[in-house]
């Protein structure tokens, strides 16, 4: 499989160009050569220089993240961003980014993974952004404490998530938006959910949530948009046979 391939298997299962008017990141092929042909995919979070470095070190052919190097605007390829992309080029390596699709997708999506392990039931949309549901929301099949979804979500990962326990004691009702989801608490609250987990914390949303009298988690950004990435990964090892590695570069934020 060639480069161009692999966008366009992409492109069958993410919403890359529908998509496009409402997401900043460039999402699809940031840096390569399509006719390229792909043996090894690493992925990752974030293209840093340190999963550059880690993926060119492995000999991959491409590196797959959440969070790519171009967002929106025309951005000088000088100092460190120029450190970066002569590093790829340099080794050959190919990038491609998918953000907001990778996000919201019902399988493969950030919020869907965190979902599935959780065992959500009942799932619908929730939270408008743009026109689309950027987030899920559910009912648990039997009511879990505070600290037994902290467990159930980050247990064996080095995080520090962090709750507002302002709610219920015992969670039936949750709402997951991934990443930097604080303002969507308010959608939250105009659910009654019991619950909403998100990734970044946030000083500005502690007397909201506490006069509202809602639970809010936060796993951290990174943690909770790890999932998002090896489910796409694990669906290359199924349905392509391409090897495929996750580098793990936690930021603890």
């Amino acid at each position: 499989m060639n480069i161009f391939e692999f966008d366009k298997w992409c492109r069958s299962f993410l919403a890359i160009e529908d998509m496009a008017r409402v997401d900043a990141s460039l999402n699809g092929l940031q840096i390569g050569d399509k006719t390229n042909q792909i043996k090894k995919i690493v992925f990752a979070v974030d293209a840093c220089l340190e999963t550059l470095q880690k993926a060119a070190s492995m000999e991959a052919d491409l590196l797959f993240v959440h969070h790519g190097l171009f967002w929106g605007r025309p951005l000088a390829i000088t100092d460190d961003h120029y450190k970066r992309v002569k590093l790829a080029l340099d080794h050959n390596l190919a990038l491609y980014a998918v953000h907001l699709p990778l996000d919201m997708h019902p399988v493969y999506g950030n919020n869907a993974r965190l979902a599935d392990i959780l065992g959500l039931e009942e799932r619908e949309g929730f939270s408008d952004y743009k026109g689309y549901k950027i987030g899920i929301k559910g009912r648990l099949s039997s009511p879990l404490k505070r600290d037994e979804v902290v467990r159930t979500l980050f247990a064996g990962w080095e995080s520090s998530p962090r709750m507002l326990p302002f709610g219920p004691s015992e969670i039936q009702t949750v709402g997951v938006i991934s990443g930097g989801g604080i303002h969507q608490v308010s959608d939250a609250i105009s659910e009654g959910l019991d619950l909403y987990i998100t990734g970044d914390a946030s000083h500005n949303i502690y007397h909201q949530s506490l006069e509202a009298g809602i639970n809010v988690l936060f796993g951290g950004h990174y943690m909770t948009e790890i999932c998002g990435v090896q489910a796409v990964q694990a669906k290359v090892s199924k349905e392509l046979g391409i090897e495929a590695e996750f580098i793990d570069v936690p930021t603890g934020l």
